[in-house]
């Protein structure tokens, strides 16, 4: 049954990294309350979360899974999201959906690359975090110096909560116990640090403490979820989702102890996109009007399309309407869903903090505000990395461009990191990804989805043209057909603008050596070029042109003539003007083992790379910050499995874009030019 209230609900995000253990997390949440009478397992293939044929074969997470369970009267909702950095897109935006971020750390594998991702993600969104360090039971385990590393990297806010006992085979609550026998650490210590991050954030629970008074641990419970919003206290669990060891414990800590909605501040409601834009008043308050953010799209195979909504404010049921973004138009809701992994499972009404799912709702993105009154609502969702692992695609079978485009389409509506588009020039469609495992998936979705198959190549690299000094062009178009004539006459001024600046076009002239009404001829002629570049065939940024001078003629003078004149004497102009190629630049991460540095370092030189720093690690790992052309490095994750032995991950953003050396830009143009030929 779903909550009546907001205050029996707690909607919780699994993160971490591949493997730590979150979907088997999860699915010991569900055995535990009996949503399932056995363990669900990724390795055969029963797990309720990893429902997928595509996530069974591969043995783990694609995309973000939903399930809820009821426990001490608590309607828990339960997002688990996968763990490889390729599918980080999922792991963020289902931040939008939950108030507490539980990260998920295998106590073999330690602290992992998205690990920090998460976490640091979490706290630019104000979420409260919980570690989970899963696997205790595994070999060669030391969760004493693990939970020192955590307290290192993520602060001395990080606090058991509870402790391993018998080897690994039970817990000890450390919030409940002042005493007892653990595997590690002392429990009375652990109890006295909880007590006093809690009453840290309590100014009057403080000054009692200090008098040296007891606090019932009602009243420390009723604290606990202020001190995590706060961020005074990280709660730190040992569990073994497998055999079952503090699954219930964390399951009432759930309930008892972390915030409702509400609670958390979250990312604000806005009335219009604009800078000047004012917060809209959200509360927890089932009788205000309905507001809810789609935070998801997914597609199940038996009701269609499928948005997931957190329900902000007010309640929805089937009969309720809404409206989307700014229209006026109003929508009804119709049928309303909880969904338990594959399943939906129908319902009337959903209050304020539920995630609930709407079925054919063709109109709704991610992201989507919907809102029972009319007017413009707009919600930040939490951003996500650049797509800029691309490929070019190209039909296997002939007439599947429309088929192929439309499936396209509904990929990218489901994943925020997917990207598809049509590029002009090169008459290539470019699929862009966070890496080449990400686009292997969606390759992967579409054939199985919809029978269509793709072929991949590496797309051009998306160069820009523009100019580094003044110069000054001139045309004339003069034709003559034994009819009437076309006469235009252009002269023009050419100039670099600052970067980003885009293209600004001036008439300097005086007089009526051309009349006014030419103009707008002469600008499309130049931009017929911005478009298609006059050295590379890449488009121009960064230029301003002043038209100056010119002439005309009373009976032959058009537009065609003069949009001919322009355009080729701006032409004129950029090859005088020093014509430079820009080539974009990315920003990147690369995590390594420290031993791995100088490898690294030495093949970011030969691709033209520089390190701007690097960051170390706890456990003998390096962060390097490196900015290089992507030309060099759109293929890099090869390169780094080759090099790390698979040890190595990094993230890539498009930083800015830089004039291309001199040797480099000679060959572009020779194979742009031997392109055209062949063409």
């Amino acid at each position: 049954m779903p909550a009546s209230k907001p205050a029996d609900i707690r909607n919780i995000v699994l993160l971490g990294h591949g493997g730590a253990g979150k979907t088997t997390l999860g699915e010991a949440m569900l055995f535990a309350t009996k949503v399932t009478t056995r363990l669900g397992s990724i390795n055969d293939k029963t797990s309720i979360l990893d429902s997928s044929d595509l996530e069974k074969q591969r043995q783990h997470s694609i995309d973000p899974a939903l399930a809820f369970v009821e426990n001490a009267d608590k309607t828990i909702n339960i997002i688990d999201t996968p763990g490889y950095p390729d599918f980080i897109g999922g792991a963020l935006t289902s931040m939008a959906g939950a108030d507490t971020a539980v990260v998920v750390v295998s106590a073999a594998a330690g602290i992992e690359v998205n690990t920090r991702r998460m976490v640091k993600a979490a706290q630019e969104l104000g979420m409260p975090i919980v570690f989970v360090v899963n696997k205790i039971g595994a070999d060669n385990v030391d969760l004493a110096d693990l939970m020192g590393h955590l307290s290192e990297t993520f602060g001395s806010a990080c606090k058991t909560m509870n402790l391993p006992t018998g080897s690994g085979s039970s817990v000890i609550n450390c919030f409940l116990s002042d005493s007892g026998e653990s595997d590690f650490g002392d429990v009375a210590d652990a109890h006295t640090q909880l007590v006093e991050s809690i009453i840290e954030s309590d100014e009057e629970m403080m000054e009692a403490y200090l008098g040296g008074e007891e606090i019932p641990a009602e009243k420390l419970g009723a604290a606990f979820a202020s001190a995590m919003i706060e961020g005074s206290i990280i709660p730190v669990y040992f569990t073994s989702a497998t055999k079952g060891v503090g699954v219930a414990e964390f399951m009432d800590s759930i309930c008892r102890l972390f915030p409702a909605p509400g609670s958390v501040p979250g990312l604000p409601i806005m009335n219009s996109k604009d800078e000047d834009a004012e917060e809209v008043p959200v509360e927890t308050d089932m009788e205000k009007p309905f507001i809810g953010q789609a935070f998801k799209i997914t597609t199940d195979p038996f009701v269609g399309k499928l948005a997931w909504i957190r329900v902000l404010q007010g309640k929805v049921a089937s009969d309720s309407t809404y409206h989307l973004r700014d229209t006026k138009k109003s929508a009804k809701i119709g049928h309303i869903f909880k969904v338990q992994g594959a399943e939906t499972k129908e319902v009337k009404l959903a209050v304020t903090g539920e995630i609930i799912a709407l079925a054919k709702v063709e109109d709704i993105s991610c992201g989507d505000v919907l809102h029972n009154a009319a007017g413009e609502m707009y919600r930040a969702m939490p951003p996500v990395p650049t797509p800029m692992f691309s490929l070019a695609a190209t039909p296997k079978s002939r007439g599947d461009e429309q088929k192929i485009s439309e499936a396209l389409h509904r990929l990218t509506d489901e994943d925020p990191t997917f990207v598809a588009s049509r590029d002009a020039e090169t008459h290539e469609t470019v699929i862009s990804g966070i890496g080449d495992l990400h686009l292997r998936m969606i390759l992967s979705k579409m054939k199985i989805r919809f029978n269509l198959e793709v072929d991949t190549k590496p797309p051009k690299i998306p160069y820009k043209e523009t100019i580094t000094a003044k110069a000054e062009g001139h045309h004339r178009h003069k034709k003559q057909t034994g009819g009437a004539g076309q006469f235009g006459e252009v002269y023009l001024r050419v100039e670099p603008l600052e970067s980003g600046a885009g293209f600004e076009f001036v008439n300097a002239l005086f007089g009526e050596s051309i009349p006014r009404q030419y103009l707008p001829a002469i600008e499309k002629g130049i931009v017929d070029v911005i478009g298609t570049g006059a050295i590379a065939g890449y488009p121009m940024q960064d230029i301003r042109v002043s038209v100056y001078d010119g002439k005309h003629h009373p009976v032959d003078s058009k537009e065609v003539a003069f949009r001919a004149a322009g355009k080729w004497a701006f032409i004129d102009a950029v090859q005088k003007a020093k014509p430079a190629l820009l080539e974009p630049f990315v920003d990147m991460e690369i995590t390594v083992p420290a031993n791995f540095i100088g490898d690294i370092a030495s093949d970011l030189s030969s691709r033209r790379g520089r390190i701007l720093g690097q960051d170390s690690l706890p456990g003998n790992i390096v962060c390097v910050k490196a900015q290089a052309p992507l030309a060099e490095v759109m293929q890099y994750n090869s390169q780094l499995r080759s090099v790390t032995g698979g040890q190595g991950s990094y993230t890539m953003e498009l930083s800015h874009y830089e004039a291309v050396p001199g040797n480099v830009q000679q060959q572009i143009i020779a194979n742009n030019k031997k392109e055209k030929a062949e063409d």
